[in-house]
């Protein structure tokens, strides 16, 4: 694996451990009687965090369908179709 790609593995691995971190923090809040407030604002950042590494992760396929549309060096192909319904499942 090239090292921009381990380099992106990386990055989506401590964005998804950032959102594992916030989900904690929000159970912790639940479970402890914290106010609505801060529940809801920790919830806001657990989904964007997922978001961001979902986001990530198909802009890591876009771009290695750029790379290699024929799609020959890919182990996994995926269709343009596939990404958009991906994308926008996040959007």
């Amino acid at each position: 694996m090239p090292t921009s790609d381990l380099e992106t593995q990386r990055r989506i691995r401590n964005r998804l451990s950032r959102a594992r971190g916030q989900l904690d923090a929000v159970i912790a809040a639940v479970d402890g009687g914290g106010s609505c407030r801060d529940v809801v604002t920790q919830l806001a950042a657990v989904s964007s965090a997922l978001d961001r590494a979902g986001f990530a992760i198909i802009a890591s396929a876009m771009k290695d369908c750029i790379a290699d549309p024929d799609g020959t060096n890919r182990a996994d192909d995926i269709t343009t179709e596939e990404l958009e319904k991906l994308f926008l499942t996040l959007a």
